[in-house]
């Protein structure tokens, strides 16, 4: 079927449905930009989604990554965001493939269509001039054959009147030849003219119009095969990144069956441990009978007899609720030594310390190799640069890299102490006995300054001290159950402490107090202000001096 067939009557709704074409066209590349315009707001939205939940850098949150748990998670954030680069593609895709190809096709195709019912219109206008000259020429014909009519009748009443002259007879034979004459003119270009326009009309109805009609007919065919393969793009485009989507979904799932539930509680086992072992079981205290007893290091509190009400500071026991109170709490960055961690807290501290500094180091040597470098360039080559330049700067180096490595002997001395690779080092009293501080109290007050950290923190340089322990007696001292622990020195407190925790007690800086508990090696001196108000503090908070004298008091000389 073809339009020169069945619609060589209907042009002007054919021009109508090919302008209604174009316009479903228009339609389709719209709602393709549309679509395109959504791809990339999702693909914004899931890129702005991963980096929001992306650990910081450097930060406590970017360590915990370091579980399956949260690999995965981090694994998952990655993979939505080439997720959102495939949203992307498609994007891209539709915009070139689509978008601009058919935007320059209706260009194109306006321009056709334009053309086509121009000339549809020309031959239409050409056909209708060439009846309106068949009609002239026959309404010309007709009116002559009229006019040689009455001419010959006027000749014919003129020529049987006697009374008319021959003159006059004459003339109206002249005049009806006359009009016979232009009647037969007449209807020889009537006769041409009619054999022209059937001729015009025949090649119109059966060769110009079926061409323009034909030529309509395919523009508007390709139009409507380019809009069914435009929709096949479509779908094709969305299509061929499936596989590529598919496998940022196979990575997640691959990142989730990474998770292992053991792995990540030992590494939780790892991060808290401290190495303390448990304590152990609790001496029974008989109160049944008057008697003298030893003070148990392992007795949550130390009770008076007699109904004597327990003595009162500050609401808080005088026991050690191990593991229960936070002895580790301390002002400031706390020990350089890491002195207030537990023992494998600190030993990983330490390894980290050391690795760090070995990096620093590393970093260091490689600067002065290269400036190293430099300087024999400069010596071979005086035009390139001054040698001596250089100087300065290596022996900032070579200053840098010799602190550097202090630091590391400093820092795996303390980390062999921890991991018993070398015996205990031996540490400068930090404690002076009242025979010392009475030789060179100057020499008290100095080390106390010395072991103050820049933020005011209290920290022990255990590893330029040496310290000797004289062995203690055996605490053995019988007391009435009525009468509270004997002092055994004074202490004057560095910092203030605020005790908030079970059994410690707060002191303010600079305040006198009693000793009446050393430190056991747990960081912690049981003290007492007066009768009804004692507790432990931090031994680093404290400069204690120990009476000499006291039995079962250790002597630091």
């Amino acid at each position: 079927l073809f339009f020169s067939d069945s619609l060589q009557d209907q042009f002007d709704n054919l021009e109508k449905h090919t302008q209604w074409g174009i316009d479903v066209l228009e339609k389709y590349i719209k709602f393709v930009k549309e679509r395109t315009e959504i791809e990339l707001s999702y693909a914004k939205q899931l890129r702005n989604l991963s980096k929001k939940y992306q650990p910081k850098k450097n930060s406590k949150e970017e360590e915990e990554y370091r579980y399956t748990s949260t690999r995965a998670f981090l694994a998952t954030l990655n993979e939505m965001n080439d997720y959102a680069g495939q949203h992307e593609v498609i994007s891209e895709n539709m915009t070139s493939l689509i978008t601009a190809e058919l935007t320059r096709y209706v260009q194109e195709l306006k321009q056709e269509r334009k053309s086509h019912f121009h000339d549809g219109r020309k031959a239409q206008q050409h056909i209708e001039t060439c009846w309106k000259q068949l009609e002239a020429s026959k309404r010309r014909f007709e009116r002559d054959c009229k006019e040689a009519d009455r001419a010959q009748q006027y000749f014919e009443k003129m020529d049987a009147d006697i009374n008319v002259t021959k003159a006059d007879v004459e003339k109206a034979r002249q005049q009806a030849q006359l009009r016979h004459q232009m009647a037969e003119d007449s209807k020889a270009e009537y006769s041409s003219t009619l054999q022209k326009f059937n001729s015009e009309q025949h090649e119109h109805y059966y060769t110009h119009i079926p061409n323009i009609f034909q030529k309509i007919q395919e523009m508007e065919e390709r139009r409507i095969v380019r809009i069914g393969e435009s929709m096949k793009t479509f779908a094709e485009v969305d299509r061929q990144v499936i596989p590529i989507i598919g496998k940022c979904l196979d990575e997640i799932t691959k990142a989730a069956e990474s998770v292992d539930h053991k792995n990540d509680s030992q590494m939780v086992i790892e991060a808290f441990k401290s190495g303390f072992e448990p304590p152990g079981d609790v001496d029974f205290e008989d109160f049944t009978q008057p008697m003298k007893r030893t003070v148990s290091e392992s007795s949550l509190s130390n009770s008076r007899g007699d109904g004597k009400s327990e003595p009162k500071f500050g609401s808080k026991s005088k026991g050690k609720l191990w593991p229960f109170i936070k002895k580790n709490k301390v002002l400031g960055a706390g020990p350089e030594d890491f002195s207030n961690l537990p023992p494998e807290q600190r030993r990983k501290k330490l390894q980290q310390k050391v690795d760090e500094l070995n990096r620093d180091i590393q970093k260091e040597m490689d600067s002065r190799d290269a400036l190293t470098k430099m300087k024999d360039v400069y010596i071979k080559n005086p035009q390139m640069g001054d040698a001596a330049s250089v100087d300065l700067r290596l022996a900032e180096l070579g200053q840098n890299i010799e602190k550097l490595r202090l630091e590391v002997q400093k820092f795996e001395g303390w980390l062999a102490e921890v991991e018993g690779r070398l015996p205990a080092r031996t540490e400068q009293p930090r404690r002076q006995s009242g025979v010392y501080e009475a030789q060179n109290p100057a020499a008290v007050n100095s080390c106390a300054q010395d072991r103050e950290s820049p933020d005011g923190s209290y920290t022990e340089e255990q590893s330029q001290e040496t310290e000797m322990k004289i062995p203690a007696t055996d605490f053995d001292d019988e007391f009435d159950d009525e009468e509270p622990l004997p002092t055994i020195g004074t202490c004057k407190a560095l910092y203030t402490f605020e005790g908030q925790n079970e059994g410690t007690i707060s002191v303010a800086e600079g305040e006198m107090l009693y000793v009446i508990e050393e430190d056991k090696g747990d960081g912690w001196t049981r003290i007492r202000r007066n009768e009804d108000e004692e507790g432990y503090v931090p031994t680093s908070y404290v400069e204690v001096y120990l009476d000499k004298n006291a039995k079962g008091a250790m002597t630091y000389i």
